[in-house]
This record gives C-alpha cells, sequence and structure tokens, in this order.
C-alpha cells in the first residue's frame, strides 16, 4: 500500500483552453481522480464508503500554477495524506512533467468525512484511519 501514491495522466487535446495550455480546471479534476486512485489502492472503493453510509467531501481546494502543461504531456501527480483527523483529512499534490522532470503544480485538498444519510460530517472509521499512513512534511516527494 503506498504511503505516497502516483497517477498518471497524458493531458488530452480536451483539457487545453484558449491560452494554449491546460485548463486550470482540469488539474481539480485530475486531483480528484488521483484521490479516488489511492483510496482504491488502499482498499477503500467507493463501493466500500457506499456500504458504510459515509464518503468524503471537499471543504476547500489550494493551488498554486507554477508552470503550464501541454497537450501530450505526460504528468505524474504525486498524492498522500499529510493530516487525518477526527473527521478530516488533508491530501497533498505535485504535480511533475516526467520529460523533464518540471513541477507543474503543488495544491492540498481539505476533506471531511462526511455521513451520507445525515448530511453532516461524522467521525473517520478506524479502519480508514489505519488504511493511510501520514507523509511528514520532512518525506515529501
Amino acid at each position: 500500500m503506498p504511503k505516497i501514491y502516483q497517477h498518471s495522466v497524458i493531458v488530452p487535446n480536451e483539457a487545453i483552453d484558449s491560452n494554449g495550455h491546460v485548463n486550470n480546471i482540469e488539474y481539480i479534476c485530475w486531483m480528484i481522480d488521483a484521490a479516488i486512485a489511492h483510496s482504491d489502492a488502499q482498499g477503500w472503493s467507493s463501493e466500500r464508503y457506499k456500504k458504510t453510509g459515509a464518503s468524503w467531501v471537499v471543504r476547500s481546494h489550494h493551488i498554486e500554477y507554477i508552470k503550464p502543461a501541454f497537450v501530450n504531456d505526460e504528468i505524474v501527480i504525486y498524492t498522500w495524506i499529510s493530516s487525518l483527523h477526527k473527521i478530516r483529512s488533508q491530501r497533498k499534490y505535485k504535480f511533475v512533467r516526467t520529460h523533464d522532470q518540471s513541477i507543474l503544480v503543488t495544491a492540498k485538498t481539505n476533506w471531511v468525512f462526511f455521513d451520507l444519510q445525515r448530511q453532516r460530517p461524522r467521525p473517520v472509521l478506524p479502519e480508514i484511519s489505519s488504511a493511510y499512513e501520514i507523509v511528514l512534511e520532512s518525506e515529501e516527494p
């Protein structure tokens, strides 16, 4: 089970905006895709969360755009859990273009564990907490 998960994307034509580079909103979609893939790798699929009656919802995103990406660029998204508390978690991301190792984007998302039936936050289940290792800042890629 990877402490730091790697998720790859190749930039499609549809991701390019009128400025000729990846549209900012695409990074948010890729962040969510990477988070879901990491969760799946840890044994927590969407179906498994639904069986518990809970899910993660986004409270906030913070994104720093450093360099642009272009069509056909291969990007590796590194993602990891930097903190996990009673009802919330912070996940970080680093987007790296493979051909030149440029850091394109750094980001973090604050997630809240959410009761689907009651429509409000709830405590993170111990079996979920134990599925992830916290990555300290000194261990970040």
